[in-house]
C-alpha cells in the first residue's frame, strides 16, 4: 500500500497489529482510538489535528471503520459515505469543539483533483481529517499521522496494520 505523502516518507514512530475477527472488533478498535483522541484532545486543544488515512481494497471496512469512529466521538444522525461527494464534513460538541472531514478519493483520477476541488483549505484547517483511497491524491495530500491499512482476510476476518508517523500518531496508538 502507499507510503504517507510528504517531501520524503518519515520513518514510522510507532506500528500495529490489529485482528478484527468480526464488525464488534472494529467497533471495539475504533472506540478505544476515539477515547484516546478525546483523552489527547482534553489536555492539549491541537492534539486531534490529525491526518488518518485508510487504505484497503473496496469492501475492505474503510468506511465501516470510520461510521464507528465518528459515533465513538459523539457524532450524530447519518453518517453517509463521502463516495460521490468527496467530503462529508462533521462536528463534535465534546471536548471544546471537534471538526472532522471524512475524506474519500475513489474517484479522483489525477492528483491534481485535490487542488482544483480546493480541499487545500480543509486540510490546513484545525481537526480531524478521515481519509479513503489517500493513494488516489498521490503526493499532493498532507502528511499522515496514522496510516491504516485494512487487509481482508477469509471468513470476514480483517488483519490491521497501523502505522504512526509522527508523535500525536504514536501516542494514539498507546
Amino acid at each position: 500500500m502507499a507510503a504517507p505523502a510528504g517531501d520524503a516518507a518519515p520513518p514510522p514512530l510507532r506500528a500495529a497489529t490489529w485482528h478484527w475477527p468480526d464488525e464488534a472488533a472494529c467497533a471495539t478498535s475504533a472506540t478505544t482510538l476515539a477515547q484516546r483522541l478525546m483523552t489527547a484532545r482534553a489536555a492539549d486543544a491541537e492534539a486531534a489535528d490529525l491526518t488518518v488515512e485508510l487504505h484497503g481494497p473496496l469492501g475492505a471496512g474503510k468506511t465501516t471503520f470510520v461510521r464507528h469512529l465518528l459515533r465513538a466521538l459523539g457524532v450524530r444522525g447519518r453518517i453517509k459515505s463521502p463516495t460521490f461527494t468527496v467530503l462529508e464534513p462533521y462536528h463534535v460538541e465534546a471536548a471544546g469543539g471537534l471538526d472532522i472531514a471524512h475524506f474519500d478519493f475513489y474517484r479522483f483520477d489525477d492528483e491534481r483533483e485535490l487542488a482544483d476541488a480546493g480541499l487545500r483549505d480543509t486540510f490546513a484547517a484545525p481537526g480531524l481529517k478521515l481519509v479513503e483511497w489517500a493513494e488516489r491524491a498521490g503526493a499532493t495530500r498532507p502528511r499522515a499521522d496514522l496510516h491504516f491499512v485494512i487487509e481482508p482476510q477469509a471468513d470476514d476476518r480483517r488483519l490491521v496494520r497501523v502505522t504512526a508517523y509522527t508523535a500525536r500518531g504514536a501516542a494514539l496508538l498507546g
